[in-house]
């Protein structure tokens, strides 16, 4: 595998969502027999999606994906998790038995689910081969006294992340709900969102999985710790992830800018996908335009990176579980928003008769664009 990243095509290859279907959308708005303004901010978000599909009247969204990485991570030895709480790959299997709350709500709500394991401690062959195949390594490095990854191995999680974005893209997903697995995974969240603030580690730490005083003094300063090996390397986004990120973190951050550069709309879920964003942002200025917060967790480092990101919560839940959860509860908001602004004939076709919208054009990959294809 090549592992050869060239961040600043990102710049380039990603461009802003379509501005005069915005227009069209928030004149068809107008049209609509309604008081003005009248559905709140289901207009925005229709307005948005007519945006990012490049089309006014919207498509119904009829193809979602729960798409969770997972990870585990070496501070979570520390003991800086709740006591008792399920490791990492107990909530995988959770997932794909079907048991776990995201597997009910995304039955509930039509999506399908999705995991990539990129680091879990586990034995191979504990998952499904389309599950682990991808795995980086058994766990990432413990980020306040050594690098989570090797630059090599970061950048494969990263090509993994922008690999996944174009088989989602390829298979006509229409928007994507954002999660992550791992245990440790808001104190590395908190590390990179306060590197990238420039924040101290008080202000990002945050009670993670329902911590008590005791142990959130130990994450505090282990997310200390870590922030001075932070930032020396703020510079390189992929040293940085090498450095206190993670291979699910790497793999999130590929993934984000490539579903920008396949115009494949997401929703973030919680402070990981937020930090995520972050780093994206840092590669492409124009990535989060093509993104939603679903909503806040209550984590002080996801308020802090949602205000850089210029993103607004949709919902204000307190979902603070990981897993997508709480995006996921953001997905009958755009599903309203596209079928009231939608062609009244595709949703009329679409809810009786469950045909899927015409196949949009397929767009090259970040690999074709770059002669690599």
């Amino acid at each position: 595998m090549d592992t050869t990243v060239d961040l600043d095509t990102f710049s380039s290859l990603v461009e802003r969502p379509d501005e005069s279907a915005r227009r069209a959308a928030e004149e068809r708005w107008q049209q609509l027999d309604k008081p003005r303004a009248g559905l709140g901010q289901l207009e925005e978000l229709g307005s948005w999606l007519a945006s990012v599909q490049g089309r006014s009247p919207v498509q119904p969204l009829t193809a979602a994906k729960v798409l969770l990485f997972a990870g585990d991570h070496g501070v979570a030895g520390l003991g800086i998790s709740r006591p008792g709480s399920p490791s990492t790959a107990q909530r995988v299997q959770a997932v794909l038995d079907g048991t776990a709350p995201v597997a009910a709500l995304a039955r509930r709500y039509g999506a399908e689910v999705r995991v990539v394991d990129m680091a879990v401690d586990a034995v191979p062959g504990t998952f499904p081969a389309e599950v682990e195949h991808q795995r980086v390594r058994r766990g990432s490095g413990r980020i306040d006294i050594e690098n989570a990854l090797s630059l090599d191995e970061a950048a494969r999680a990263f090509l993994t992340g922008m690999a996944v974005a174009d088989e989602e893209a390829d298979a006509g997903t229409d928007v994507v709900v954002l999660g992550d697995l791992g245990a440790g995974s808001t104190t590395v969240a908190a590390v990179l969102i306060g590197a990238l603030c420039g924040t101290d580690a008080a202000a990002v730490t945050g009670r993670g999985s329902g911590i008590d005083d005791r142990v959130w003094m130990v994450k505090c300063a282990t997310v200390r710790d870590a922030l001075r090996r932070a930032r020396p390397v703020l510079g390189d986004q992929l040293a940085l992830l090498a450095a206190v990120g993670g291979a699910d973190f790497a793999a999130v951050t590929g993934f984000l800018l490539q579903s920008a550069v396949r115009k494949l709309p997401v929703v973030l879920d919680g402070v990981v996908s937020a930090a995520c964003a972050l780093v994206a942002q840092r590669v492409a200025f124009r990535a989060p335009e093509w993104w939603r917060a679903g909503q806040s967790t209550g984590e002080p480092a996801q308020a802090k990176a949602y205000d850089r990101l210029t993103l607004t919560p949709l919902q204000g839940l307190g979902v603070s579980m990981g897993e997508g959860v709480g995006a996921l509860l953001a997905l009958p908001l755009l599903q309203a928003a596209t079928d009231t602004l939608a062609d009244p004939a595709d949703v009329a076709m679409i809810t009786r008769v469950g045909l899927a919208p015409k196949e949009p054009p397929r767009l090259p990959t970040a690999a074709e664009l770059l002669g690599r294809g």
